[in-house]
C-alpha cells in the first residue's frame, strides 16, 4: 500500500507542474488584428487632445448623419390632423421613408422580389440606422433629456463629440404629461371579454 504524500512533497509537485506550464506558453506574438471600427480598448492619446479632436470633427460627423437621414426620410413637420399624444403633442403623419427617384409605391410592389435587389431598388430607409458616430459609439440623448435631467439632478449629459440626430417632432412627449394631464376617454374594449362576464370600461389614449 502507498502511504500518504507529505505536505510538503504535494508542493513541491504543484510547483514543478506550474513551472512546467509556464515553460509551455507559446511564445509567438499574437496576430495582428485586422481593419475594424471600433476603437482599441488600450487608448494611448490623452484625453485633452481627444477631446479636442473629437469637438473639431463635430461639425462633420452630425452633417454626414443628417445627409444621410435626409437621403432615407421625410423629416418634414407633417403632423396628423386632430391626433395628439397625451399632453396634446402632435403626432407626425404619412409614410416617411423615400424612394429611389422615379419610382413609386404601386411599381415597387408590382416587380418580382429578386428584380428589387437586382436593380438596387430596396428602400434605404428600411437598412438599419447607424450609429451617428460608430468608432465612438456610446448613448446619445435629446437636448429635452439633457436640459431635464439638468434640471433635476444638475447632471449635464452634452457629449463634447454628438448631438442627438433625430428632430423633436419625431419623439414622444418630455417629459411625460402626468397622470392628471392624459386627456383620456373611457371606451368599450374593441373586442369581447375571453371570459364570459361583465364588460370592463376602459381607458382609451391616443399615445
Amino acid at each position: 500500500m502507498f502511504g500518504m504524500a507529505s505536505p510538503s512533497g504535494l508542493l513541491a509537485v504543484a510547483l514543478s507542474g506550474g513551472l512546467l506550464g509556464l515553460l509551455s506558453v507559446p511564445t509567438d506574438p499574437l496576430p495582428a488584428v485586422g481593419r475594424t471600427s471600433y476603437l482599441p480598448v488600450d487608448l494611448t492619446e490623452p484625453f485633452p487632445k481627444m477631446r479636442d479632436r473629437l469637438t473639431a470633427a463635430k461639425v462633420q460627423v452630425i452633417a454626414r448623419q443628417q445627409a444621410l437621414l435626409d437621403e432615407r426620410y421625410d423629416l418634414g413637420d407633417h403632423p396628423a390632423a386632430g391626433v395628439t399624444m397625451s399632453g396634446g403633442k402632435p403626432v407626425q403623419a404619412g409614410v416617411r421613408v423615400k424612394l429611389p427617384p422615379g419610382v413609386g409605391w404601386e411599381q415597387l410592389a408590382g416587380l418580382e422580389p429578386s428584380a428589387v435587389p437586382e436593380r438596387d431598388l430596396f428602400p434605404r430607409g428600411f437598412l438599419p440606422l447607424p450609429h451617428p458616430d460608430h468608432p465612438a459609439g456610446g448613448m446619445v440623448f435629446p437636448h429635452l433629456q439633457i436640459e431635464e435631467t439638468l434640471r433635476q439632478e444638475q447632471r449635464d449629459l452634452v457629449r463634447f463629440d454628438l448631438d442627438f440626430d433625430l428632430p423633436d417632432r419625431f419623439l414622444p412627449e418630455f417629459p411625460p404629461p402626468s397622470d392628471g394631464a392624459r386627456s383620456c376617454s373611457s371606451a368599450r374594449p374593441t373586442a369581447p371579454p375571453a371570459i364570459p362576464g361583465p364588460t370592463t370600461p376602459t381607458t382609451a389614449c391616443i399615445t
